[in-house]
């Protein structure tokens, strides 16, 4: 043990980088960046870690801003211990590390229809954590279990009552990690589910900057749900075109900028700093409330500490 910090059997690193391991590509260091072997890896280091110390789990990185300062405490991220899938039935099991898009792809080739993940950027544990939806359908639609491991150690079964969840919105206490995910699914032939998968994939990359550095979608629809991708989808309260509205399609911040091709995407031009895409997005909310009234919620998530000043 060291300064209240445990000897896991997983990988443990003092003042690592997390610029790499987040879309967006900023950020500064962790004091600890903990990667588990298991779960009872992750049970024991968090039941032996000192309570005072913060626990801030995070997925892939696909949602997320880490501010140029840093995270203090210990930033735990899920590999490949926590990645699997497996079917029983109608159902999916999937580990809180296992990526969206690969579950979805893995369910349509057994026939069960989770065709909705095939698009969302991330993994499991960040899908359930913001309830991530797309076309009508959310994780809260799917959820039968969430198994998560709490700030003091304990392993737990949450039912989807116990997680509150709505639009881009769960409740899990500070500390809790995700581990695990169990979803009910409709059935459907495989050809079909992949065709479908097609048509969504085609129909994002022409819509989203899918090959810049950005975190999907920058701000929640005040409307109060995703795209339908109906024909008859309403844009009025969508965050884009309040945006475009605005005037902010394109506009630019040192490094960070609000896309041309999807204007609620921020992107990483490439010399952004944490504080240059914070700072745009704070600019964007301010100007949106002043030309139509609605104040934009941030749905990327932003942790850490400003850079120290000089």
């Amino acid at each position: 043990m060291n300064d209240g910090i445990p000897t896991p059997r997983g990988a443990l690193t003092a003042d690592r980088p997390l610029a790499d391991l987040t879309w967006l590509r900023v950020g500064g260091p962790a004091d600890w960046l903990f990667q588990p072997a298991d779960v009872a890896d992750l049970a024991d280091f968090l039941h032996g870690l000192d309570p005072a110390i913060a626990v801030f789990p995070i997925g892939v990185g696909s949602n997320l801003i880490v501010r140029d300062g840093g995270m203090r405490g210990v930033v735990i991220r899920l590999g490949r211990g926590f990645n699997g899938i497996a079917f029983d039935g109608d159902r999916v099991i999937a580990g809180a590390a296992a990526l969206d898009a690969h579950v979805a792809r893995k369910a349509a080739e057994q026939g069960l229809d989770l065709t909705f993940l095939r698009t969302i950027p991330g993994a499991i544990g960040g899908a359930v954590r913001m309830n991530a939806g797309c076309y009508g359908s959310y994780v809260a639609d799917h959820l039968v279990e969430a198994r998560a491991v709490t700030r003091d150690g304990r392993e737990v079964v949450l039912a989807p009552g116990d997680l509150r969840l709505a639009y881009r919105h769960s409740e899990l206490p500070d500390g809790w990690v995700l581990t695990q995910a169990t979803f009910r699914a409709e059935r459907g032939d495989p050809a079909a589910l992949a065709a479908k998968m097609a048509d969504q994939l085609a129909r994002r990359d022409a819509s989203q900057p899918t090959k810049e550095r950005t975190a999907g979608s920058t701000f929640r629809n005040p409307a109060g749900f995703s795209s339908t991708g109906r024909a008859d989808d309403s844009h009025e309260l969508k965050a884009w075109s309040l945006i475009d509205a605005a005037g902010l399609r394109g506009h630019r911040l040192g490094g960070a900028q609000m896309s041309e091709k999807h204007p609620n995407f921020l992107l990483n031009t490439g010399a952004a700093t944490a504080a240059d895409l914070e700072a745009l997005g704070e600019l964007v909310r301010e100007k949106v409330r002043q030309t139509s009234g609605h104040l934009l919620q941030w749905e990327v998530i932003r942790v850490g500490e400003p850079a120290l000043a000089g």
